[in-house]
C-alpha cells in the first residue's frame, strides 16, 4: 500500500524502536521522512538504509531550538510538513531508578521528563502545525503509554508525562482541527522492543494480564501510526487509541480468576 504518497513526515526519536520501525513503515507507505533523534550515528544509518526519501536530523528533545530546527530542516528539505510524529520519551534506567513516588522524586527528576515527554511534544507542533496549515493540513501522532491512564506505585513522572499528552493531543485537535490538522494519541502497552526483552521480570509480570497470545512489536505501533498518518482516517481526531492487547479493557482480577479456574478444572 502507498496510503502517504507524496506526504512528508516527520519522526521526533525515530532511530530505534517504535520510532524506528514507524519510519520504516512510513518510508514503506510512499512518504519522505525526517528521522529526528539526539543519537545521530544511528539515526543516520537508519536513513541511509531507507533510501534517497529519508534524512537524518540531529534533534535534542530537551532543546526548543533543536526542537524548531529538526522541523525547519525537514520543510526546507522536503519542501512540507504533513505528518508529525511525536514519539521521543525519556526512558533511561538512571531516570526510572529515581522516579519513583510523589515524596520521594527529586524535583529535578520530575522536570527532565516533563520537558522532554511533554514540552518537546508542545513545541515540535507549535513550530509543525503553521507548515500543515499552509499545506492544506496535516497529521499529529503522540506516542503516550497506558501508563498515563491508570496509577502505578512507581514512574510518577512518566505517568504524569504520559497523561498530559493524552490531554495535549486534545487541545491540538480542538484548536486546529477546522483547519485541517488533526491530533491523535497511540497509547502502547508493553511493546516488545530491545529494552523490554532485557526485562524478563516485568514481561512475566504483565503476561497474565494481556488478552492476546502474544506481546505487540514496535511494527504493530507502526501499522496503528501509518493509518493516523494517512487520509483513510481524516474522521479521526482527539482520540487516544490503545494497542496494549487489551491491557486495560478488563476487570482487574481477570487474571486470578483465569488462575482460579485453571485450578478448579484441574
Amino acid at each position: 500500500m502507498q496510503r502517504l504518497q507524496n506526504k512528508v513526515a516527520i519522526v521526533a526519536g525515530g532511530a530505534t524502536g517504535i520510532g524506528a520501525a514507524c519510519a520504516k513503515r512510513y518510508i514503506a507507505e510512499g512518504a519522505k521522512v525526517a528521522i529526528g533523534d539526539l543519537n545521530i550515528k544511528t539515526a543516520q544509518e537508519l536513513a541511509a538504509s531507507l533510501g534517497p526519501n529519508a534524512v537524518a536530523i540531529h534533534y535534542d528533545a530537551s532543546d526548543a531550538a533543536s526542537i524548531q530546527a529538526l522541523v525547519e530542516n525537514a520543510a526546507a528539505t522536503f519542501g512540507r510538513i504533513d505528518v508529525l510524529h511525536n514519539n521521543v520519551g525519556l526512558t533511561s534506567q538512571a531516570i526510572q531508578r529515581q522516579d519513583t513516588t510523589v515524596t520521594d522524586i527529586p524535583l529535578e527528576i520530575w522536570n527532565a521528563v516533563l520537558t522532554v515527554n511533554v514540552t518537546s511534544f508542545l513545541l515540535g507542533s507549535k513550530y509543525a502545525i503553521p507548515h500543515m496549515i499552509k499545506g492544506g493540513g496535516g497529521s499529529i501522532i503522540n506516542t503516550s503509554s497506558d501508563s498515563g491512564r491508570v496509577g502505578d506505585v512507581t514512574r510518577t513522572a512518566y505517568g504524569a508525562s504520559k497523561a498530559a499528552i493524552i490531554s495535549l493531543t486534545q487541545h491540538i485537535a480542538t484548536q486546529y482541527g477546522l483547519q485541517g490538522v488533526r491530533c491523535n494519541a497511540i497509547t502502547p502497552g508493553v511493546i516488545l522492543s530491545p529494552a523490554m526483552k532485557d526485562d524478563p521480570m516485568l514481561v512475566t509480570l504483565i503476561k497474565p494480564h494481556i488478552l492476546t497470545p502474544e506481546f505487540g512489536e514496535p511494527a504493530d505501533i507502526a501499522a496503528l501510526a501509518a493509518f493516523l498518518a494517512s487520509d483513510e482516517s481524516k474522521y479521526i481526531t482527539g482520540q487516544a487509541i490503545a494497542c496494549d492487547g487489551g491491557h486495560l479493557a478488563h476487570q482487574p482480577q481477570i487474571a486470578d480468576v483465569r488462575k482460579f479456574e485453571a485450578g478448579g478444572a484441574r
